[in-house]
């Protein structure tokens, strides 16, 4: 039997595969070599950016939280006496108290009006789809830009038709009451917020099966009835992330704040962002004002525990 030159394979014979041959198959470590290369080229851009954007400042401020640092020019530890003088500050006390109680009545009243606006777009009511492009507008406007054409409507605006009117309480502005400045504040916040709790409550009101609309409207029920023992029990879930994110954005008011107030009058609507900000940036205490942020990130962090813990519990009861 004759074969063929250059040490090709003999006539007959069949090639070695074990040697990487032509003829072999694809090695299938191989290929999860390259998908791993693949996959770690397309993860690591992602965490250099997060990690130098993100966890790098972080780790940087937790740092000078334990120093005198103005932010610019020499520093030096001071330990943890930055801590401590947070405790006994009231300003910080102030601004601490007037948070919580603008992020507790804010995101009650969020989620009541998305709720029930919620319910009705999903009812058969006319022009469902443009009321809920109509609803959405306020999310996507700047909040700085909506919250300076608030402050004229409270300013100029309602004084004015007040006066029209012969409304004597809202002929001078409520931005300058130290008594009910927050109140302006807090309709911003829930004017702007509402819209983004309404798409997510639009999207668990889907989940619910027509069926047991149809079951319950046979048996009688009412429309509260309805609500009470199908639709809230169903999207109960919904609701737990609409309160965690509602309050947890509203702990961190700042815009709101800022275009209508910037914390006055005097410090009645100072929040815990906006003393941040004022005292780090403008008052030389970058590091005691660091101190508060990492105390206010764990005061966030605890919130937010709690309350998906409580609501979770409240979930698989219903």
């Amino acid at each position: 039997m004759s074969t063929t030159t250059g040490g090709s394979t003999a006539v007959g014979q069949t090639p070695d595969r074990s040697r990487g041959g032509a003829g072999a198959p694809p090695s299938g470590r191989g290929t999860r070599g390259r998908g791993s290369r693949a996959y770690l080229w397309m993860v690591l851009p992602a965490f250099l950016l997060f990690f130098a954007f993100h966890t790098f400042p972080v780790l940087q401020g937790v740092f000078f939280s334990f120093t005198d640092s103005p932010g610019y020019g020499e520093w030096g530890f001071v330990g943890l006496s930055n801590y401590t003088a947070l405790f006994t500050d009231p300003r910080i006390g102030h601004a601490y108290l007037f948070t919580a109680q603008f992020a507790v009545v804010a995101t009650i009243l969020t989620n009541v009006l998305a709720l029930a606006i919620a319910v009705g777009l999903n009812g058969k009511i006319k022009f469902r789809t443009t009321l809920r492009a109509v609803y959405f507008i306020p999310y996507v406007l700047a909040i700085l830009v909506v919250g300076y054409v608030f402050q004229y409507l409270f300013t100029f605006s309602i004084p004015a038709m007040a006066e029209a009117l012969g409304v004597e309480a809202l002929t001078t502005s409520i931005l300058a009451d130290e008594s009910w400045a927050w109140v302006a504040i807090v309709v911003l916040a829930v004017w702007q917020s509402t819209a983004f709790s309404i798409v997510l409550y639009l999207a668990g009101l889907q989940t619910v099966p027509a069926e047991l609309y149809e079951a319950a409207s046979l048996d009688g029920a009412s429309a509260a009835r309805r609500f009470r023992s199908i639709t809230f029990p169903m999207i109960f879930g919904f609701f737990t992330i609409n309160m965690v994110l509602s309050l947890k954005g509203f702990l961190q008011v700042f815009d709101h704040i800022f275009a209508l107030t910037a914390g006055g009058p005097g410090t009645a609507t100072e929040s815990v962002g906006v003393l941040i900000y004022r005292g780090g940036f403008q008052g030389g205490e970058y590091g005691y004002q660091l101190a508060n942020a990492v105390l206010f990130m764990i005061v966030i962090i605890a919130f937010a525990v709690f309350q998906l813990r409580v609501l979770q519990g409240r979930e698989e009861q219903a």
